[in-house]
């Protein structure tokens, strides 16, 4: 019987997950299939509950991580933290089915940034303050920042965010763009905005120079932000980078339930995920 996977969302129809999943499992010579469905929230409990023995996993994306934590009957640390898994490990079917959930998108974050070699900053700028921004606020934590500002317009409706970094061992502030300017210079900062979105904050040139940016959007790319920090001198990584070495991560956790355990030949693995979406080994695409 062919072990079974998916990526859940909506939407979901431009997702790279089955190009990353596929490409991954075929050099680890595994006859394994991952699809994809387009799956809302509610939906989602009928869904995992109706899979039968087949299934080893799932992918979740928005706007399905609240709801794929509530499922989760256990959850690793960062899960915790977030309040969000983006992976569902599921062990047996029937009434003794076991589901384990993960958040890979912290690691996402830092191997991403990692791969531009950004390995630490002490104060980050986060734009927007949807699910992404939690992983962001604990990825943070992960490169030893002591402060976060947050920036949305609706800042009051992410007050959840000061008690994670509490939690994660940090200070986060909330405020709206225009507020940016007062607040201390950043090393680093982190877009979780939609793709296409324009830039709410005019950062100096001095400062895009100085720091580097993670956009977590990759479509289109590059973002009108990564254009502005390219063309000052500054650090960029990308979404598409981040997506990738999150999906390495759920791939370890597919295949050995443990997201620490290493694949037989990673770096490889690693590699061709990369070349799949166009992305060189620092994860920077591939100039044409």
């Amino acid at each position: 019987m062919t072990d079974r996977l998916a990526v859940l969302g909506s939407p979901i129809g431009h997702s790279k997950s089955p190009v990353l999943h596929r490409t991954a499992y075929e050099m680890l010579d595994l006859d394994w299939e991952y699809s994809s469905r387009e799956v809302i929230a509610p939906e989602l409990a009928a869904i995992v509950t109706g899979l039968d023995a087949s299934w080893r996993g799932l992918s979740l994306t928005m706007p399905l991580k609240g709801a794929a934590f509530d499922l989760a009957g256990t959850r690793d640390t960062m899960a915790l933290l977030t309040g969000a898994v983006n992976t569902l490990r599921v062990v047996g079917s029937g009434p003794t089915r076991a589901l384990f959930g993960f958040n890979t998108d912290v690691v996402g974050i830092t191997r991403a940034l990692a791969a531009v070699g950004v390995n630490q900053a002490t104060h980050v700028h986060i734009l927007g303050n949807g699910s992404t921004a939690a992983s962001a606020v604990v990825a943070a934590a992960e490169l030893g920042a002591l402060s976060v500002s947050v920036f949305a317009r609706s800042p009051q409706k992410s007050a959840a965010l000061i008690d994670l970094g509490r939690r994660a061992g940090l200070t986060v502030t909330l405020d709206t763009f225009s507020v940016a300017p007062d607040r201390p210079e950043p090393e680093l900062v982190i877009s979780t905005l939609p793709g296409g979105a324009i830039a709410p904050i005019a950062y100096p040139t001095g400062v895009r120079s100085r720091s580097a940016l993670l956009d977590v959007a990759y479509d289109p790319w590059p973002s009108r932000l990564a254009l502005d920090w390219t063309d000052a001198g500054g650090t960029v990584a990308n979404g598409l980078s981040m997506l990738v070495h999150q999906a390495l991560v759920q791939v370890r956790i597919f295949v050995s339930n443990d997201p620490f355990s290493a694949l037989p030949n990673e770096e490889m693995v690693l590699s061709a995920m990369l070349a799949s979406v166009g992305l060189d080994q620092n994860g920077v695409p591939h100039t044409r």
